[in-house]
């Protein structure tokens, strides 16, 4: 659970904000198996390596029956192989094999009998084990116990702690809509360990504790999505909104998903994602792209090519009509007016970023508008969303007083019909275009963030997008910003949801109400999680707040509050523990 506590949040915030204030000098080759490797050898921080590797795979290339089984497979890959994680490979695979024969017959249970069952009314759900036949119980109770048994043979954690006792840190991963990234940070002198390391979890993974792991996933889905105040609805507008793209389910999958892969259909499914021929290495640091490259070819070129992966097909339809959502809960009255776009690489896209920035942050027109002006809102922000095959543009805003969101919503269309109407100046129009090259300079400075970088934007189609946004943002007229907004910015076009306080429910604390709604759910999220931590990881919240405070500069300046919150909620939560720990 630490291991996700927030680096994939932050990186995500990192990878999806633009880039490309200064030329970043990448070499890229390819091995003979297809696997891609960027190089980017630079000695600014001394004995320091990030690196990565990209899987071209996220929920886009899922389908219903499977859907999150890329974000499982996250999980899967730190469970170790036949050369770390245990103590005895050959009794370890027996467990594994018997697990799998009996959860295949408990799975035919489960969706055949179960399933029917269910749809005659006589149990409320199939999975639920208070709705058991004797005969499923008794399986998974043989289950439980070849489980219990198989954590003998289990050393937790090793894979993490090997690289940790050599000195790199911050071994972590994420998944998306289009890709999954794994990455750590290691020594200089250790960059032969990066690499045998990763090559041999590619080579020989084992899916050890596949069906222990769901318990896992499914608790993650809990903490991120269903004890979240909007999370259940942020699902429904998703379903909502992407009406037949495969972007409408999360990445995390539904429920009924997550019980039902085998193990069999999981090893198809890594058999196809997982060669290298669909791999990316990064490679960001200070090292010898000469010595790197034989390692690489060394190690990495074990691993064997596979067929090419299947296309993903399914585009979105076209929106015919306004869609609109009502959702009440425990949460501060919001709301959000979402539109489809383009996908990343589409020539709108920078257009469509440079609307964005015209509208965001204290200066920009919304917070004139509906904080400042009308005093209608405590935050108001907009924010582009391009994926690989598809994109979206949303506004979203929260309540101050006794506005409404209704309120918030006209508000909205008002500051919209002034960029449809009329051009932006072209003082307004540099000062954005300055802000946004000067912010992006940053995030290129540390070698953790160029490396998600350069790994986002390949899985979205190019790296080299990253070079060339400065010209495309540079290109873009008042009479683009017109164009866009009038181009995509259709009643017919948006999908509205708007949020209500449910009666009986308390507001926000202050503090977090002062934040945009993006980072607010980063901060929510989280302290979800590091409730759940404890004793026993209490020097990995150490090592992770050090980690989150080296990286404090490279923060974007619309997440440094929520950023600051957490760090002061972790130490909270590490003097806790400490009190905790001197009194048992």
């Amino acid at each position: 659970m630490l291991r996700r506590l927030l680096v994939p949040t932050l990186a995500l915030a990192v990878a999806s904000a633009p880039a490309g204030a200064q030329q970043v000098d990448v070499e890229s080759f390819t091995l003979d198996n297809g696997m891609e490797f960027l190089l980017v050898p630079r000695s600014d921080q001394p004995n320091n390596i990030a690196a990565g590797w990209m899987a071209r795979v996220g929920s886009v290339n899922e389908r219903p029956g499977i859907t999150g089984i890329s974000h499982f497979f996250e999980h899967m890959m730190f469970k170790g192989t036949d050369t770390i994680g245990t103590t005895d490979a050959q009794t370890d695979r027996k467990y594994r094999e018997q697990l799998a024969a009996i959860r295949d017959q408990l799975l035919e249970l489960q969706l055949g009998e179960q399933y029917d069952r269910w749809r005659r009314g006589e149990i409320d759900d199939p999975w639920d084990a208070k709705n058991d036949t004797p005969k499923i119980a008794a399986l998974r109770a043989e289950m439980n116990n070849l489980t219990e048994r198989q954590r003998e043979t289990i050393v937790k954690d090793e894979f993490d702690r090997v690289y940790t006792n050599l000195g790199a840190s911050g071994m972590n991963a994420f998944t998306s809509y289009d890709l999954t990234f794994y990455f750590i940070t290691v020594p200089s002198n250790k960059f032969e360990l990066w690499a045998w390391m990763e090559s041999d979890r590619l080579l020989n993974s084992t899916f050890r504790e596949f069906y222990a792991e769901r318990d896992v996933v499914h608790e993650e889905r809990r903490l991120r999505t269903e004890s979240t105040p909007t999370g259940v609805f942020q699902e429904q507008l998703d379903s909502m909104f992407w009406m037949s793209s495969p972007y409408g389910w999360p990445v995390i999958g539904w429920t009924s998903d997550l019980n039902s892969y085998t193990r069999a259909e999981a090893e198809r499914f890594y058999d196809v994602y997982y060669r290298p021929n669909n791999l990316v290495g990064v490679v960001v640091g200070d090292f010898d792209p000469a010595e790197a490259k034989t390692l690489i070819k060394s190690y990495f070129g074990r691993l064997e090519r596979g067929d090419d992966p299947p296309k993903v097909v399914t585009l979105e339809m076209e929106q015919q009509a306004e869609m609109r959502m009502y959702a009440e809960g425990d949460f501060q009255p919001q709301v959000e007016v979402r539109y489809h776009t383009v996908p990343a690489l589409h020539a709108d896209t920078s257009a469509l970023e440079v609307m964005s920035q015209i509208l965001n942050r204290r200066t920009g027109r919304l917070y004139k508008a509906m904080v400042e002006g009308k005093e209608i809102a405590s935050s108001a922000a907009s924010g582009t969303d391009p994926r690989k095959y598809a994109g979206a543009f949303s506004f979203y805003a929260e309540t101050k007083g006794d506005a409404s969101p209704e309120d918030l919503e006209e508000a909205w269309y008002e500051v919209l019909a002034d960029l449809q109407e009329n051009l932006v100046s072209d003082a307004e129009l540099q000062k954005v275009k300055n802000q946004f090259l000067a912010n992006s300079y940053r995030r290129l400075q540390s070698n953790f963030f160029l490396l998600v970088q350069l790994g986002y934007y390949e899985a979205l189609g190019e790296w080299e997008y990253l070079n060339n946004q400065r010209d495309m943002v540079d290109a873009v007229t008042a009479e683009d910003i017109k164009r866009v907004a009038n181009t995509y910015f259709e009643k017919t076009n948006r999908t509205v949801a708007i949020y209500t306080r449910e009666a009986g429910t308390q507001p926000e604390d202050p503090e977090l109400l002062a934040m945009p709604p993006q980072a607010r759910a980063m901060v929510k999220q989280t302290l979800a999680r590091l409730e759940e931590v404890t004793i026993a990881e209490l020097d990995m919240l150490r090592q992770q707040m050090s980690m989150m405070a080296a990286q404090a500069a490279q923060v974007p300046a619309e997440f440094q509050s929520a950023f600051d919150y957490i760090l002061e909620a972790m130490r909270e939560k590490i003097a806790e523990l400490e009190a905790e720990e001197a009194g048992s």
